[in-house]
């Protein structure tokens, strides 16, 4: 791959996500997708004949195509030990949906067989390479907040089996996996975009304790019968920078995805971790409250009641440039999924280790795999 302009990649897995994939590939023209490849051979052209795509005979002949530098597992968690482990094999750069594998000793071996063969293993979520994260990266670096001591990221993505889920298409027209994230639990799908932040912004985790539910067990027609996985995590992480943070990840709750951060001389708050430039409010401990804030309060006195809508704390922190022309799906998924394999591709040419790659993805797949078995008292794999 190096001293090559452009990186081939291909697909292995068209479902629901990989629209997300196609929809933002375009921003990243250093990369040229060589072919895309499903067990479901219905789905694989009706993907191909939506994006003008090339499809693969067979995975066997996608991971032998000597033009195809990173495979991108696009597959179901269950599949991805297996996926990553035959690229691995290939010979091929690998960047993989959460989580890496479904054990955490699987996974482990996963990123020890791409260290052995000077591979490099990377894992979505890529919100965390977002415009928003690096402009909250740099107000805490400024320091106008102090010491960020405490942290509360919320992954409620809204009570989604009360809705009329069974209907929703992606735009080539894959269905939503419903029943099957159901099954799984929501925390492998979701709690990463919040883990991803958190470890970004703070380090790695020292230790964390975890409670986790169904709490509602009946989730609409064809679902009466199926053994469903947690719908709720909580996790208690503390952080080897002496950070401390609370994730919540659920489906019933209504929906937010946001993210406070308080210091010991103000608050951050991100309104929504999967707008790629969301909203990021500063609050200074001791500061005069915005007007709005304050006319809104005396209202409430007066009518002696809460008004049914909430406002977010402090001022609007404006972004330092201009929002650059990118494609982003449509709201709520508002995330450049194929960053993450831009910025893997610019490492590997460069000889740098991407940020969500080895060690860290094994990390992050270990707190995640922890939330969602709601494990107390638990030390993740260090860095």
């Amino acid at each position: 791959m190096s001293g090559s302009a452009e990186t081939g990649i291909a697909f292995i897995g068209t479902g629901f996500v990989a629209d997300y994939y196609m929809t933002t590939l375009a921003n990243h023209p250093g990369l040229r997708l060589a072919g895309v490849w499903d067990r479901d051979p219905a789905r694989l052209e009706q993907f191909c004949d939506y994006w003008k795509v090339t499809a693969y005979a067979s995975e066997e002949a996608l991971l032998a195509d000597a033009g195809v530098g990173i495979v991108v597992n696009l597959t179901v968690p269950e599949s991805h030990y297996a996926v990553n482990r035959a690229a691995l094999l290939a010979g091929k750069h690998v960047y993989c949906e959460k989580p890496l594998a479904m054990e955490v000793d699987a996974a482990r071996d996963l990123v020890a067989l791409a260290k052995g063969r000077g591979l490099v293993l990377a894992a979505a979520p890529a919100n965390a390479l977002s415009d928003a994260q690096a402009h909250c990266a740099e107000i805490l670096a400024s320091g106008v907040i102090g010491t960020p001591r405490l942290a509360y990221a919320e992954m409620e993505d809204g009570p989604v089996f009360l809705d009329n889920w069974q209907t929703w298409r992606s735009r080539s027209g894959a269905r939503w996996p419903g029943v099957h994230e159901f099954e799984i639990g929501c925390t492998l799908e979701h709690a990463g975009y919040g883990m991803s932040w958190l470890v970004s912004l703070f380090g790695p985790v020292a230790h964390l304790d975890a409670f986790s539910a169904l709490t509602f067990p009946n989730k609409g027609p064809g679902t009466e019968a199926l053994t469903l996985g947690p719908d709720l995590s909580i996790g208690c992480l503390s952080f080897e920078s002496g950070m401390t943070a609370r994730i919540t990840c659920g489906l019933a709750a209504p929906r937010d995805r946001s993210l406070t951060i308080i210091g010991d001389k103000g608050t951050i708050v991100v309104r929504d971790l999967w707008d790629n430039r969301s909203p990021i409010h500063v609050e200074l401990s001791g500061q005069k409250r915005p007007w709005l804030h304050r006319v809104i309060d005396r209202l409430e006195r007066q009518a002696r009641r809460k008004f049914p809508f909430r406002l977010m704390a402090g001022r609007s922190a404006a972004y330092p440039s201009a929002a650059p022309k990118t494609r982003l799906p449509n709201y709520p998924s508002q995330i450049d999924f194929v960053r993450g394999i831009a910025a893997q591709a610019d490492a590997i040419r460069a000889g740098r280790t991407p940020v969500f790659s080895g060690e860290t993805a094994l990390h992050l797949t270990d707190i995640v795999l922890a939330l969602n078995s709601g494990k107390r008292n638990y030390t993740p794999a260090r860095l």
